[in-house]
C-alpha cells in the first residue's frame, strides 16, 4: 500500500503540470488585454505598455509561464492584481468556504441516498420503489441552479426559515447544501440501488437465501458491503468535482468560496488567482481519487495493491 500510494503521487506531479498549463496558456491567448483592463479602455498607451512591462505580459508567452512555474514550485503563485494580495494565501482563505459546502452537501446527499437506495432494492417493484425512482430522476433532470432558487423562493422569501445567502453561522449553509445535496442524492440512490440489486442475483447471495437467513439481513450484512465500493467511488468522484464545480451555488447564495473567487477573478482578467485556484482544485481532486482507492481495501480485504 505504502509504494502504491508513494507511486500515485509521482503521477500527480505530471497532472498538475499539464492542468497549469492548459490554464496559463488559455487565459492568454482568449481576447482582451490585463492591462487595459486594469486601466481602462480610456487609458493611453504608454501608461498600458508601462502596467505590461510591470505585470511580464510583454515577454512572450512560454517565457512567462516557466518564471510562473519557477515559483509556483516554491509556492510563491504571485500576487492578485486586484486585491495586492498573496494568491496562496487568497485562494487558502476562500478554500474553507468551498470545502465546508462541498462536505455538507455530500454528507446529507450520502444521509439521503443510502437509506433511499436500500429501501428501494428491498421493495423493488412495490409502489415505494417506484416512488422513490421518480423522486430520483426528479432530482437528476432539475438544474442546480434552478433548484436553488426554489428554495431560496420558498424556504428563504415566503416562509424566512433560512437566511437567502451570505456566510457565517450555519444557517447559512443550509440551502446551499440542500442545493447541492439533492442533486447528488439523486445520482447516488439510483447507482446504490442498481448495484445492490446486482450483488441480490448472485450466487452467494442465494445460497444465503437456501439456509434460511432473513432477506433484509442478507441485503444489510452481505450485499450492502460489497455494493458499497463502486457507490463510494461514485460519491468519491462527486466530491471531487464539488471542490471545483460550485460556481453557481456560490454564485446565487453568495458564498465566499473559491467558485466565487474565480468569477471575480475571471471578470477581471487577474490570472495568477485563477491559475492558482485551478491548481489547487486539481491536486484537490486526485487527492480525493487517491483516497476513494485506499478505502477500497478498507472495504473488500481482498484488493491488494501492488
Amino acid at each position: 500500500m505504502t509504494a502504491y500510494i508513494a507511486r500515485r503521487l509521482v503521477q500527480l506531479l505530471p497532472v498538475l503540470l499539464f492542468v497549469s498549463a492548459i490554464v496559463f496558456f488559455v487565459f492568454r491567448v482568449i481576447p482582451g488585454d490585463a492591462a487595459v483592463m486594469r486601466l481602462g479602455e480610456a487609458a493611453d498607451a504608454e501608461s498600458v505598455a508601462r502596467l505590461r512591462r510591470i505585470m511580464g505580459l510583454d515577454r512572450p508567452v512560454y517565457v512567462q509561464y516557466l518564471l510562473w512555474l519557477s515559483h509556483a514550485v516554491r509556492a510563491d503563485l504571485g500576487v492578485s492584481q486586484i486585491n495586492h494580495q498573496g494568491v496562496f494565501s487568497l485562494v487558502i482563505e476562500t478554500f474553507p468556504a468551498t470545502l465546508l459546502l462541498a462536505a455538507f452537501g455530500i454528507g446529507l446527499s450520502l444521509l439521503i441516498s443510502i437509506p433511499a437506495g436500500i429501501l428501494s432494492a428491498l421493495t423493488r417493484g412495490s409502489w415505494l420503489d417506484h416512488f422513490t425512482r421518480l423522486g430520483a430522476m426528479i432530482g437528476f433532470c432539475v438544474p442546480r441552479y434552478w433548484l436553488a432558487v426554489l428554495l431560496i423562493l420558498f424556504f428563504a422569501v415566503h416562509w424566512r426559515v433560512f437566511p437567502p445567502a451570505g456566510y457565517g453561522s450555519l444557517r447559512f449553509a443550509v440551502l446551499p447544501s440542500l442545493a447541492v445535496a439533492l442533486t447528488l442524492a439523486a445520482v447516488q440512490m439510483r447507482f446504490l440501488r442498481s448495484s445492490l440489486l446486482e450483488i441480490i442475483a448472485q450466487d452467494y447471495i442465494r445460497t444465503a437465501h437456501a439456509k434460511g437467513v432473513a432477506h433484509r439481513a442478507v441485503v444489510l450484512h452481505h450485499a450492502l458491503k460489497n455494493a458499497l465500493i463502486p457507490f463510494i467511488t461514485v460519491a468519491g468522484l462527486e466530491f471531487g468535482n464539488l471542490l471545483g464545480g460550485l460556481v453557481v451555488v456560490e454564485q446565487i447564495f453568495s458564498w465566499p468560496g473559491v467558485g466565487w473567487l474565480m468569477v471575480q477573478s475571471i471578470i477581471h482578467r487577474d490570472y495568477a488567482v485563477v491559475q492558482g485556484a485551478v491548481l489547487l482544485i486539481a491536486t484537490g481532486f486526485v487527492t480525493v481519487n487517491l483516497l476513494v482507492d485506499v478505502a477500497y481495501a478498507a472495504l473488500d480485504p481482498r484488493i491488494r495493491y501492488g
